[in-house]
């Protein structure tokens, strides 16, 4: 182990995330539910320990499948010009893909084939992500001292109350998503933490005090938690023109059925949490928005939705039926597109299409932690309106960016037309607040700052690890009818 003092040099860190898809082609990223913004963030902080003269391991599982081949590498690596990189993966659980709700019968097996990955040469430091990579943290530590900070991204308890879970459903939604599983490992996660990092004040603040959560962890302890908002890659995400703004433009110059008006843009994965349909909902109740600007929504692996809507999995097309239906009825199939955007490059270079026709992004997410996409739309040069649930409302605390109520389609519309109205002003204060307070560089070094506070600890034998169960809490909770709204 290193000796370290206020400055970090040359330290070794495993990033836990045993879900994933983690290769150097980014394949699937962000279009299935496993792999969603938690791996950029994860990838992008890693590189910007890299790029401070660190080397980090991110561990995640093995899987050899035909239908995912990407992942079959013990180790790979991002690029040969980031060597301090690796991606190691570690086979637990079998060969075959796994859902996340899946793999918790085979933490253990993970854990273990991680330290004999390792053997003698062991990281320095550990940070975990996502609550298996919690679990996966409080069982490194107790078998080899290793702190480790959590960064928890997203909390089971908050699923369960979005989700509705009753004493009627609890069993159904139990097998579906494991709720005993991941909130009994959040909760030893939260207490063995040398720190717990969250992207927000209102995230520690609102959603580690879930009922849930009570008596594992204090929101009130400001030695517990450390705010860490996540970053931009500003390389990618710029009003440069980058390697794919050639081909871009040309493809919606041509393609778009309102090439040169201003547009509202939707970005996300097809998910019921994302309220692409309350977006919509917006434009197609008020004529102002459809005289104004056309209407865009970015997704991944569909861009004629009404031709391809069986292509897709059971629980997007519940999402995107409604969509295309509200569409037709009001007759504004030519006044809205849909685009398949399929790596970052071409995202951003999407992005400064349409700043250059004085555009918006629109994040309208019932509930969003933080939400790294409206940070690396208003990167591009557009303006911004977001969300007032969640992590938007301390991004833009300072009015660099309008926000609307998910919830209220009228306010959505209000907001919307709002931002349009008011696009140079907006996109240009929003743009200098994220490259002024949220680059990668600036959040890996309060990552950075906080191992060196836990390694000068140095090692911690943990704690004999509970079994992974919080079936009787959950239903003491329920029982109370203590359907919080955390999340408002």
């Amino acid at each position: 182990m290193l000796t370290v003092g206020p400055e970090l040099s040359g330290v070794h860190i495993l990033f836990f995330n045993p879900q994933g898809n983690f290769d150097k082609e980014d394949s699937h990223l962000t279009e299935h539910p496993d792999f969603g913004g938690q791996l950029v963030y994860v990838k992008e902080v890693a590189m910007a320990m890299v790029d401070a003269g660190h080397r980090v391991d991110i561990v995640t599982r093995r899987i050899i499948d035909p239908d995912w081949p990407e992942f079959s590498e013990s180790i790979d690596h991002y690029s040969s010009h980031v060597p301090g990189l690796r991606i190691v993966r570690i086979a637990c659980g079998g060969d075959a893909f796994l859902a996340k709700e899946q793999l918790w019968e085979h933490m253990d097996e993970f854990v273990a084939g991680t330290i004999e990955f390792y053997g003698d040469t062991l990281p320095d430091f550990v940070t975990a992500h996502y609550a298996d990579g919690g679990y996966c943290a409080v069982l490194m530590q107790q078998r080899t001292g290793l702190r480790f900070t959590l960064t928890g991204h997203s909390l089971g308890a908050q699923k369960m109350d979005k989700l509705g879970m009753n004493s009627a459903n609890a069993a159904e939604m139990e097998q579906r998503f494991r709720f005993s599983k991941r909130i009994a490992a959040e909760r030893i996660a939260m207490e063995q933490a040398f720190q717990i990092i969250t992207s927000t004040g209102q995230e520690r603040m609102k959603q580690y005090a879930h009922p849930l959560y009570a008596g594992a962890v204090d929101v009130h302890d400001d030695a517990k938690f450390s705010v860490i908002p996540p970053g931009v890659n500003s390389k990618v995400f710029s009003t440069e023109p980058g390697e794919s703004d050639q081909s871009v433009i040309q493809k919606l110059s041509t393609g778009l059925n309102n090439p040169h008006q201003p547009h509202l843009l939707v970005a996300s994965r097809i998910d019921e949490k994302k309220n692409i349909g309350g977006a919509v909902a917006a434009y197609v109740k008020s004529p102002e928005l459809q005289q104004k600007a056309g209407l865009v929504i970015c997704t991944r692996g569909i861009e004629r939705p009404f031709e391809q809507i069986e292509s897709l999995s059971e629980d997007e097309q519940e999402v995107l039926k409604p969509i295309l239906e509200m569409i037709s009825a009001a007759n504004l199939r030519d006044r809205v597109d849909f685009l398949d955007i399929q790596s970052q490059a071409e995202l951003a270079a999407t992005y400064r299409y349409f700043a250059a026709r004085k555009s918006v992004f629109v994040l309208p997410s019932f509930y969003e932690p933080f939400g790294l996409a409206p940070i690396e739309a208003v990167a591009c040069g557009l303006a911004c309106a977001a969300t007032s649930k969640g992590g938007p409302t301390e991004i833009f605390a300072d009015g660099s960016a309008v926000l609307i109520d998910p919830t209220d389609v009228d306010d959505m519309a209000r907001g919307l037309e709002e931002a349009l109205d008011n696009y140079e002003e907006l996109s240009a204060r929003a743009r200098e607040r994220v490259l002024d307070m949220y680059t990668w560089k600036k959040t890996a070094a309060r990552y950075l700052s906080v191992i060196a506070q836990g390694m000068e600890k140095g090692l911690d034998a943990g704690c004999e690890v509970p079994e992974l169960d919080a079936t009787q809490r959950i239903k003491t909770y329920l029982g109370k009818a203590r359907l919080a709204p955390t999340t408002q």
